[in-house]
């Protein structure tokens, strides 16, 4: 890093280290200002050598001013998603309810009816493609059939099946 690039900058960033603290206590609080004035001079030391920086004030508190944009972010969104106080009252259970238990063995034994209705040749076409998830390929050369023909089994099956659910 270059020390008369940082030279510069350390110089502005020490006289104006009161009035940096200031601006970053009325955008933040005088509780993370502190903290965030330490990020700001570690940021502009690290940036020093890289950036062109023709005006250092303007640098240290356009730096400063991203650092505490950064900072109430990350705090309302702390405050949005981590810290959620009491949960609401419409949050599901973490067990379904008996009706929701009831109903899903009701569908499931809609499905296992459709697929037992299926044509045979179907019926197979679909337990080898979705139940023991073969490819289409292998099921063709597995029954004896185009890939063509694998695909139109198994669109009825997947008809009949959404149709029970319905």
């Amino acid at each position: 890093m270059s020390d008369s690039k940082f030279g510069i900058l350390a110089q502005a960033f020490f006289l104006r280290q009161p009035d940096l603290l200031r601006f970053l206590k009325r955008r933040v609080g005088s509780q993370d200002a502190p903290d965030l004035l330490q990020e700001t001079y570690v940021r502009v030391r690290r940036y020093a050598a890289s950036e062109a920086i023709s005006n250092p004030e303007a640098f240290l508190f356009k730096t400063a001013s991203n650092i505490a944009k950064n900072h109430r972010s990350r705090i309302e969104m702390e405050q949005r998603y981590v810290d959620a106080g009491d949960v609401p009252e419409d949050v599901p259970e973490a067990y379904p309810l008996q009706d929701d238990q009831f109903d899903g063995q009701r569908r499931v034994q809609r499905l296992e009816e459709a697929i037992l209705s299926l044509p045979p040749r179907c019926r197979e076409v679909f337990i080898l493609l979705r139940i023991e998830e073969l490819p289409a390929e292998e099921v063709a050369r597995r029954l004896g059939i185009s890939r063509n023909m694998v695909q139109k089994h198994l669109h009825l099956a997947l008809q009949r099946c959404h149709d029970v659910l319905e």
